[in-house]
């Protein structure tokens, strides 16, 4: 049998630490999973939804996006995926007795780990006005609610309707359709909070803001550079792609401030090499460089090959490229002396790695958070597509740029026209089809959007999945923003941070998950979602519903729809939550690539989407080609004193969704207010390993920010960083420190100091 929720928070003021681990996954992470599956759903319950998770005929992992290889292995998921799909399967509940027992300022004290360990919401709850707790309300009377509160805006723009990656391709072209009727461009998502900074420097420099290789690529690479990133933690199933890469004979630079053990060796556990040989070395060079050193880097390294002879393709380079000429003048001005301070790196490890690009014809660079959350991030990027474009690494089979999604269908929701700044392309096809006027003026972002609703000028927070206010920056200014608003709504499955931290008056709406049976009027339903690499399949949920109260996320937002629009939308809302197929019709008459979808996507497997780059050399900038550029290198820099902190995860949990207390791969135990000092910095600063120091962020404006009682750890980080797990650090990261251009939270590099503090009393951990 499933296990019961826990009922009472976790102390962890005393994290157990251990050496970190040098090999990821193996019998551990076998173990580790059907702990967890079956303590969440049952033995057979366990067995019945892990066998179909990203099988052809089966349902998409709601964790990452990830793609799937065409021979799927039976268990085609990874720990995380499997935690993630046991806790929207789980046989918890969470009814309206639970809210009952609970007011609101008593869930507020909670951990955001103990809110989601409690279970699936099954009926749609409503907090009136003064009231303390939540009380459950009718479908009718929530959506009368909403209508109510959107009607009496002023402006259409005082709405705000956020969306999180796991949405369906249909749910999320609904959610915008029904945004920009009723008026408004007001459409942030978690994009803008991740990957925003790739999209804006692809877009730029090669006229698409996706990555340009497939997963076959990654097998035809002679070289992999993996920047920014935590596949073993944050991609699992990417080990098992780079472990067949090596085996054909690739290599694999990376480049990290924290040395991680799913990138040292992976123990593959679906063949007997990973469960009894040892595994898979997966590193040959280990470049560990300082928080926001990489344009640095790659600057420097397209100086060295520009200086060797011969190393350039020159004929792609001509036929090819824009404003070469510009960007050679800024690249050869780059300084050995200054890289080696940006970057924390040697001379020889710099000419290894340029010995191993040298080497290499067909190379492909993957990065994630590491490279996006910075302030110069979109400039990094921009660096790495110069790297790629001066060996003609661009539309070659085994090279090009892998920016790896986090969120399922993240990339899907954005292509759907979730997007605060949309083409006006997409907005003419949109008024041809359905015949209204879009508002064609920008929206709000996740960042513009926090400080519309902190200064007043938005009032209605509607949020399609996720868990807004643990995921956002400035976490006092968020909740304080988010306090201010007229009426806070959130489609979910499960309860989390953001149902308790609300507007004048909230909603909770219960949606089905993936792993569950659609069934509308016209039959069962599927849906589809797009993966990290632009491929499009369908999604088919086969469990129960949680309850019979659940509504699908088509379902909600038609219903919505024709509840608030009426009679001024010509728009068929009926016929698009009966039948989900009527909405790929449309789909396919208004986004490119998704033509004759319905017959497309019931081909097992799916299909891909087009990309000029990749499939032509065809480049769709404002120059025709693809551009190079020579912006200036900058990198974070910290005062004598301070230290460079970066947030990220740990291995037990997925974005601001935690499964448990402990990091197997970093030997952190039962706890997760810790911070991972250099032992040597932590020796100038006088900080001993077991100690406890609050974590005090400076800004440029002279405010500060304080996360209290965190366990020092001696960890071998990169000089001058540290590193601490969010969303308990996301309270450090002002609001106004974004990256240029994409607006994107600079979680990365923090400049901090800690000071010394006792250790925390024994009590309820924080709330996060």
């Amino acid at each position: 049998m499933a296990g019961k929720p826990p009922t009472g928070d976790p102390v962890q003021d005393a994290p157990e630490v251990s050496a970190p681990q040098h090999a990821a996954a193996g019998l551990p992470a076998i173990a580790h999973t059907l702990r967890a599956a079956q303590a969440q759903m049952g033995v057979k319950r366990t067995a019945l939804t892990l066998l179909r998770v990203n099988q052809k005929d089966g349902f998409d992992c709601p964790g990452c996006a990830w793609p799937e290889p065409d021979k799927r292995h039976a268990a085609e998921f990874c720990e995380n995926g499997a935690k993630a799909v046991a806790e929207e399967a789980t046989l918890r509940r969470v009814t309206p007795e639970f809210f009952a027992a609970h007011s609101v300022a008593s869930l507020a004290g909670r951990s955001g780990y103990w809110l989601g360990q409690q279970g699936r919401l099954t009926q749609p709850m409503y907090l009136a006005e003064g009231a303390t707790h939540y009380q459950p309300v009718p479908w009718e009377r929530a959506f009368d609610i909403i209508a109510g509160e959107l009607h009496a805006l002023e402006s259409p723009d005082e709405a705000v309707f956020y969306t999180s990656g796991r949405t369906s391709n249909e749910a999320a072209f609904l959610y915008q359709l029904f945004a920009r009727e009723f008026g408004t461009n007001n459409l942030p998502d978690c994009s803008n909070m991740c990957h925003e900074s790739s999209g804006s420097a692809l877009a730029e420099t090669l006229g698409v803001g996706k990555g340009s290789v497939l997963l076959e690529d990654l097998y035809q690479a002679d070289l992999i550079i993996v920047a920014g990133q935590n596949p073993g933690t944050n991609h699992p199933r990417m080990l098992s792609a780079l472990e067949k890469a090596k085996a054909g004979g690739t290599r694999i630079i990376t480049v990290n401030p924290l040395p991680e053990a799913g990138l040292e060796r992976f123990k593959n556990p679906q063949n007997a090499r990973g469960l009894a040989l040892g595994g898979t070395a997966l590193t040959d060079l280990f470049l560990q460089i300082r928080l926001g050193g990489d344009h640095a880097l790659f600057r420097l390294l397209n100086k060295l090959v520009l200086e060797t002879e011969g190393a350039t393709d020159t004929a792609f380079i001509e036929e090819h490229t824009h404003g070469f000429a510009e960007f050679e003048r800024a690249a050869r001005a780059a300084d050995w002396a200054e890289t080696l301070r940006a970057t924390g790196l040697t001379r020889d490890e710099i000419h290894r790695a340029l010995r191993m690009v040298l080497d290499s014809k067909r190379i492909i660079v993957c990065w994630a958070m590491g490279l996006t959350q910075h302030k110069h991030a979109v400039d990094t990027i921009k660096e790495v597509v110069n790297f790629l474009l001066l060996r003609g690494n661009i539309g070659r089979p085994g090279a090009g740029v892998c920016p790896v999604r986090g969120h399922s269908n993240v990339q899907g929701d954005r292509t759907m026209g979730i997007f605060e700044r949309p083409a006006p392309a997409f907005l003419n096809a949109l008024e041809k089809e359905f015949g209204f006027a879009p508002p064609r003026h920008h929206g709000l972002d996740v960042v513009r959007a926090i400080r519309a609703l902190r200064d007043g000028e938005a009032k209605v927070f509607f949020a399609m999945g996720g868990n807004f206010v643990s995921a956002t920056p400035d976490t006092d200014v968020t909740e304080a923003a988010i306090r201010r608003a007229r009426l806070t709504v959130h489609v979910s499955t499960k309860l989390n941070r953001s149902h308790v931290i609300t507007g004048a008056r909230a909603l909770i709406l219960p949606t089905l998950g993936r792993t569950e049976r659609d069934r509308q009027r016209s039959g069962d339903q599927f849906v589809t979602v797009e993966d990290s690499m632009g491929m499009v399949h369908a999604s088919r949920g086969r469990l129960k519903p949680a309850g019979a109260q659940l509504l699908s996320e088509p379902a909600i937002v038609c219903r919505l729809a024709r509840r608030v629009l009426g009679d001024r939308s010509a728009t068929p809302w009926e016929e698009f939550e009966a039948d989900y197929a009527a909405v790929r019709d449309r789909i396919a008459r208004v986004i490119p690539g998704f033509e004759d979808f319905n017959a497309r996507v019931a081909r097992p497997g799916g299909f891909t989407l087009p990309h000029a780059p990749r499939d032509s050399r065809r480049f769709p900038t404002a120059t025709g080609k693809a551009n190079f550029t020579a912006s200036a290198v900058t990198w974070p820099q910290a005062p004598e004193g301070r230290l460079l902190l970066q947030t990220l995860r740990s291995h037990d949990q997925y974005n601001t969704t935690i499964y448990g207390l402990d990091d197997r791969y970093r030997g952190i135990k039962n706890g997760r207010r810790v911070v991972l000092v250099n032992p040597e910095d932590a020796r100038r600063l006088e900080l001993a390993d077991g100690s406890y120091a609050d974590l005090v962020s400076e800004w440029t404006d002279g405010s500060e920010r304080r996360a209290p009682g965190f366990r020092v750890v001696h960890y071998p980080t990169a000089r001058g960083c540290a590193a601490a797990y969010y969303p308990e650090t996301n309270v450090l990261v002002p609001l106004d420190h974004t990256a240029d251009t994409s607006n994107t939270p600079a979680s990365k590099s923090l400049v901090v100091r800690l000071e010394p503090a006792a250790r925390p009393a024994d009590e309820a951990a924080p709330a996060t």
